[in-house]
């Protein structure tokens, strides 16, 4: 699966508000649940426990919360640029300002591959500042790579 094949121009939010680390996965839990059609409770709770494990704050201003949804059909990705930075316990003890959520159904071997994908490219030198400064209709080309 591709990164274009994950993430569909609905998935993209841009100038996301939240106050809080919780807020934030709650807000993408919500985002997530209603465009693809599952309960945002069960995705929130998802994400809570993943993150109960360690934090998916790599760095850099960047975080790549991600779980396992049982009745998920397909990995989904969802791309959100927030308006200010929120805590997140990142490894570096900064702030996030970009967050990529990714979704995968419980048995999917592609999981990991798109974990890594995903991380790779928000690690490409240049990336995170050229998401920050692209405008809103460039953001999900600019995470391609497009």
């Amino acid at each position: 699966m591709t990164l274009d094949e994950l993430i569909p121009a609905t998935h993209v939010l841009d100038r996301l508000r939240t106050p809080d680390k919780a807020a934030l996965l709650n807000a993408l839990a919500r985002a997530a649940g209603e465009a693809l059609g599952l309960p945002s409770a069960d995705i929130a709770a998802a994400l809570a426990a993943r993150e109960a494990l360690g934090s998916t704050g790599t760095g850099g201003g960047v975080a790549v919360p991600h779980a396992r949804i049982a009745t998920l059909s397909a990995p989904a990705g969802f791309f959100a640029r927030l308006e200010r930075p929120v805590a997140f316990e990142a490894v570096d003890g900064q702030p996030v300002d970009l967050v990529f959520l990714l979704l995968s159904p419980e048995a999917d071997a592609e999981h990991l591959r798109a974990l890594a994908a995903v991380s790779r490219r928000l690690r490409t030198p240049g990336v995170a500042e050229a998401l920050r400064n692209a405008a809103p209709a460039a953001l999900r080309t600019t995470l391609l790579g497009a």
